[in-house]
């Protein structure tokens, strides 16, 4: 017998018009790349998206025709993620920080149909236009007296000619709600990037689950800044949460460096952040020096890198900001875990807090996750364990876009798929997840294994460094023994003998690293990401110095 319910098929177009109906003068505000802020409401984001719905109409592309953008995060940017989805063609959101290369590998093998793009982007765009075949239009996503007249890319358009002009009278289709609704790349440090392939439902079922209270706890009180970039991993689902929610929106567009987010918190009364760590220490770096605080900002979520502890005390016990420690990736929407107290935390003193607050957190629904040692058989969760992670749920990949690398999934006793994550952790009893290594950057060093997170992060607190980068160099007794690469902050200074003193007592001795390595910069990534095959490249002729 089945249940007696409406059959109501889960899609995008449902959260704009919902935002729309019960929230329709909520705030969206954004920094343009002009540089000036413009404002508007939710009803005026859904009634823009008819629009473009309508232009896309107009260009006879098929239903799954991707729609490609090149983009901050901004209003318009936010209009084509309804639009496009909505009108049921495909979202393709490409990382602008990727070699001009794999962008166009990337758009020729997502068979991209239109680019929209930031005019911060057109020297970008005139590098691979004439390597992207199947790109039929080009639209710069700007006022039409903004359009440059000698851009060298024919047939460019304004995008406020482009739908602009188009009726806001458009009524979104149902369809299958397992149709693909947006993609996202990889950033493929190894190999061409490969793609994650998003449906409506799963996209649903990852804003529903986000908004929950142990989760992103997103609500109509809230004013929220998405750092995080919305041209990665849909900003971690946060267009589609504040729309569920009917929260005000901040977006900060280009301007990302530490004086600008700081200004529009405060300008906008922002509650709630999300951003990677790299990110966030320009923010800190900038307020420290000043003397600022904070007068609306009480959360912020981290992800994207394990973030240092340092930082996570500065946000909490200098400013009053709650860290909300995430984890997740690409492929799996891309949250799976986020670190908040459970009741019977409460009372413990707040070091051991704080000793929770640094591991990754908990699975939130939908996720489930296990560690498997290297025959895959599962272990315990006793937070000591440490192996494989692997995780299964509805908005985590089963295969990527055109079947690239072959099926991903590991197969259980029961046949059931997991998605490996390539990431070495530990599970405690509660459920608690900490990410001890990438597992391609592990230190395996006299047969045991070392963190490179846990040398990062005892780096980083030190009060002269502000970045470092961990790993593992050979070692003819050892196999491996890490060795520790810094930056130091601006005027500080520090020895690498002090620094290596630094370590005793936080780390068992065997595990401080052989050498300190001063560098003028850290090799970042398309992600906000360290870059470690990088900077092993950087380092390969590198020898540790004698016993």
């Amino acid at each position: 017998m089945l249940g007696l319910m409406q059959d109501q098929p889960l899609m995008i177009s449902s959260l704009i018009e919902f935002a729309e109906r019960h929230h329709g003068d909520g705030e969206i505000v954004s920094r343009r790349v002009e540089g000036d802020i413009h404002r508007y409401t939710w009803a005026d984001v859904a009634r823009r998206a008819r629009q473009v719905a309508n232009a896309l109409d107009g260009e006879d592309l098929l239903f799954s025709d991707r729609v490609a953008t090149l983009a901050w995060n901004g209003y318009r940017h936010l209009e084509l993620y309804y639009g496009v989805s909505g009108s049921g063609r495909v979202l393709h959101t490409i990382n602008p920080r990727l070699h001009p290369d794999q962008i166009a590998w990337i758009a020729n093998h997502a068979e991209d149909q239109i680019l929209c793009f930031d005019l911060s982007f057109l020297p970008l765009v005139q590098a691979v236009h004439a390597k992207c075949g199947t790109v039929k239009k080009w639209v710069a996503l700007c006022d039409a007296d903004k359009l440059p007249a000698d851009s060298g890319i024919p047939g460019l358009v304004s995008y406020e000619d482009w739908m602009g002009a188009q009726s806001d009278d458009y009524a979104w289709p149902s369809f299958d709600e397992n149709s693909a609704s947006s993609m996202c790349y990889t950033s493929g440090t190894t190999g061409n990037p490969k793609a994650a392939l998003y449906s409506h439902r799963s996209t649903i079922l990852h804003a529903y689950a986000a908004a929950l209270p142990d989760v992103m706890g997103i609500s109509a009180r809230d004013a929220v800044l998405p750092v995080v970039p919305m041209f990665h991993v849909n900003a971690w689902g946060i267009p589609y949460s504040a729309a569920l929610a009917g929260a005000k929106v901040v977006f900060p567009g280009p301007a990302l460096d530490g004086k600008s987010v700081y200004e529009l918190i405060e300008a906008e009364k922002v509650t709630y952040a999300a951003g990677v760590p790299t990110v966030w220490q320009m923010l800190l770096t900038h307020m420290k020096p000043a003397g600022l605080r904070f007068s609306t900002l009480r959360r912020t979520v981290i992800g994207g890198s394990a973030c240092p502890p340092a930082m996570i005390h500065s946000f909490q016990q200098d400013y009053g900001v709650e860290v909300l420690h995430a984890w997740g990736m690409t492929e799996m929407s891309p949250l799976g875990t986020l670190c908040t107290l459970k009741n019977k935390h409460l009372d413990m003193p707040a070091d051991a807090q704080d000793a929770i607050r640094l591991k990754q957190g908990r699975a939130i629904f939908g996720v489930d996750m296990k560690i498997v040692d290297g025959a895959g058989k599962e272990l315990p969760w006793d937070g000591k364990a440490y192996g494989d992670l692997l995780v299964k749920g509805p908005w985590i990949v089963k295969e990527y876009f055109k079947g690239e690398g072959g099926d991903p999934l590991v197969p259980d006793e029961q046949g059931r798929g997991w998605f490996p994550t390539g990431d070495v952790a530990t599970i405690d009893a509660d459920g608690y997840l900490q990410i001890t290594d990438r597992s391609k950057d592990v230190i395996k060093s006299g047969g045991e294994w070392i963190s490179s997170i846990e040398i990062e992060n005892i780096a980083v607190a030190h009060p002269a460094i502000a970045m470092a980068a961990c790993i593992g160099v050979f070692h003819p007794k050892w196999d491996e023994r890490p060795v520790v690469a810094v930056v130091k902050r601006p005027g500080a200074d520090v020895t690498r003998e002090e620094l290596l003193k630094f370590y005793e007592g936080k780390t068992a001795k065997w595990q401080i690293p052989d050498d300190v390595l001063f560098v003028e910069a850290i090799p970042i990534g398309a992600t906000g990401k360290i870059l470690k095959t990088k900077l092993r490249e950087q380092l390969k002729d590198y020898k540790l110095p004698a016993a």
